[in-house]
């Protein structure tokens, strides 16, 4: 099991936070555009528990890949998971926590995950897999100040 966890503290109301990125219209806007991220099912509504949200990507060599989501948990203004139900990982766990703080908004991610094939998939996360993923969050770090003023980064990455 792999773990990326990363706080950033963003200088705005908390449902503000949370409208952005509780919406799965607006993951694109904050993912690398190499990653060809594009929602094919599912992304059109409000977030539910139950949700289930297919997206394309192309994680690895630009190939194509199918990535179906469940959105397992959702407390409004607090905190929403998603898990991979069909795609790249043997298994993603992504919690996506909010706390309001003096001045702004703490926004915790914790994602945990497991790339198949054994010990080969462990050997393939330590020389391309983790660095991709935590290339993905260094990504959303740098553009997310084009939505909100940032206060600070504590990133795990």
């Amino acid at each position: 099991m792999h773990q990326l966890r990363t706080t950033t503290i963003l200088k705005a109301p908390i449902d503000k936070v949370w409208e952005f990125f509780s919406s799965p219209k607006n993951l694109k806007k904050i993912t690398p555009p190499a990653m060809g991220f594009n929602i094919i099912m599912g992304g059109d509504t409000d977030m539910y528990p139950g949700q289930i949200i297919a997206y394309k990507v192309k994680p690895l060599l630009g190939i194509p890949t199918l990535w179906v989501t469940e959105i397992t948990h959702v407390e409004t203004n607090r905190f929403f998971v998603d898990e991979q139900r069909v795609g790249p990982y043997k298994m993603w766990h992504h919690e996506h926590h909010f706390e309001a703080v003096e001045g702004g908004v703490k926004m915790t991610d914790i994602v945990s995950y497991r790339v198949p094939f054994g010990l080969l998939g462990k050997l393939v996360n330590w020389l391309f897999v983790g660095k991709k993923v935590a290339g993905i969050f260094k990504y959303r770090e740098q553009v997310i100040g084009r939505f909100f003023e940032v206060g600070g980064q504590r990133s795990g990455i």
